[in-house]
């Protein structure tokens, strides 16, 4: 089982300076104690949220100070980039970090990035997979030629080649009911998450996601990541109380997310958005510890996550470790501890 964990959001009340360097308290940590990945974000114009605009370049200064452990994102925004300078951009941070890199991508769900970029977010998909195409003509180390609607290239090659051939792993986010299927039918590992879906509707989605992948021709068996909020403590009480204003104010947070695409053409079905603000708005705690996060001793998280892990098919996790942003360091140390020494193990 390979775990990592999602280093995003900037803790309140810490300085831009602070928070990039909790990050790397973080990472120095997790290279010691035999943690698999660090995981990156890409958010940008709000910094009261999260520092990380540039995710490749914190991904280069990582794998700059570490020698063992993976470093990826998760997901890099595809259609905001220019695909060719991206392509040259990953490449570098692979060779950099001696093929540790991965490179989690996505079109995100947020169409803010997009409108003060001025890219019109209906098009994100299309873009998405222009941009795909690209980045994969890119890396085959040969002179191209590209014409698509979005973007035009002529007699392109780019320097350098990744390290990993024929490139750095991808992995694709989703979250709505068309992306599971249309990674399936791109032919890539997955990332889920548990903001808009609990753990029984990631279920059936992941049916659907296995079921195209087949049907679709491709070889073997896909593998899915799961992002999830863990957070661990010497005792059930401090496990389950500690997180609760965190996580509180996490899914409020995360209803304005979804409450600004509402009444937009290009953000998908009104009705699907409308009855998903709907689910989170309604969410209570006790609900929020059944179906979306693991928290508890390392005993009871071992257990909770062998079993989400086998509900859903899992090849990995990926622990969110302060999802609002209100949790202390040490308390997100406190859990990285436990989650190396106590929990992995036990996955081993």
């Amino acid at each position: 089982m390979h775990f990592g964990v999602f280093l995003e959001e900037r803790r309140r009340g810490a300085t831009e300076a602070e928070t990039f360097e909790e990050t790397l308290v973080l990472v120095d940590a997790a290279e010691a104690w035999g943690l698999h990945e660090i995981w990156l974000g890409e958010i940008h114009f709000n910094g009261n949220r999260s520092v990380q605009s540039a995710p490749l370049a914190l991904s280069a200064f990582i794998a700059a100070r570490t020698r063992r452990i993976r470093v990826g994102t998760a997901v890099q925004v595809l259609p905001l980039s220019n695909p060719l300078q991206l392509a040259e951009q990953v490449a570098t941070v692979d060779q950099l970090s001696q093929g540790r890199f991965d490179f989690g991508i996505g079109r995100s769900g947020s169409a803010r990035a997009y409108d003060i970029l001025g890219i019109p977010y209906g098009e994100s998909q299309a873009r998405f997979l222009e941009a795909l195409e690209v980045l994969r003509e890119a890396w085959k180390g040969k002179t191209f030629t590209y014409e698509g609607k979005f973007y035009q290239f002529k007699n392109a090659t780019v320097s350098p080649m990744p390290r990993q051939l024929p490139h750095p792993p991808m992995r694709m986010a989703s979250n709505s009911e068309e992306t599971f299927l249309h990674v399936a039918r791109l032919g890539l590992p997955i990332f889920v998450g548990l903001r808009d879906h609990d753990i029984p509707s990631l279920e059936i989605h992941l049916g659907s996601y296995r079921k195209a992948w087949k049907e679709a021709g491709h070889a073997g068996n896909p593998d899915a990541f799961l992002r999830i909020p863990v957070y661990l403590a010497a005792t059930e009480t401090e496990a389950l109380e500690e997180p609760k204003e965190n996580m509180t104010y996490f899914f409020q947070r995360h209803l304005e997310l979804v409450q600004s695409g509402m009444g937009r053409r290009d953000t998908g079905s009104a009705t699907r958005r409308q009855s998903l603000a709907d689910k989170v708005g309604g969410l209570t705690y006790d609900e929020i510890l059944k179906t979306r996060v693991a928290f508890g001793t390392p005993r009871r998280v071992i257990e909770r996550l062998g079993e989400v892990a086998e509900q859903l098919g899992l090849s990995g996790i990926v622990a969110e470790l302060n999802p609002g942003g209100l949790l202390p360091l040490e308390k997100m140390r406190r859990t990285l501890h436990f989650l190396t020494h106590e929990v992995m193990p036990a996955f081993s």
